[in-house]
């Protein structure tokens, strides 16, 4: 599970489970969460089930500067790879 593709598998399905009303087609990364409906809790939920997942912490200070889903996605591939590149 290291592509990038599959953190943004990932990421939206528990978008896509979270926020009632969308579906992955309507998932467009360049967008925000808020953007495609999803509230504060909403999106709380969806880092931490996304990050509990992937098996990856990430710091809060550094999700609250990300402003969009490619973002998030770019910031969980990352960790994820540092993570196992510490690993081997």
């Amino acid at each position: 599970m290291s592509t990038r593709d599959d953190v943004l598998a990932v990421v939206k399905r528990h978008l896509v489970d979270t926020v009632e009303g969308i579906d992955s087609a309507q998932v467009d990364p360049a967008k925000s969460m808020k953007d495609l409906g999803a509230n504060s809790l909403d999106i709380v939920e969806v880092v931490s089930c996304s990050m509990r997942e992937l098996k990856v912490k990430i710091p809060r200070a550094e999700l609250n500067k990300l402003t969009n889903i490619n973002e998030l996605v770019d910031l969980l591939h990352k960790t994820l790879q540092e993570k196992q590149a510490a690993a081997s």
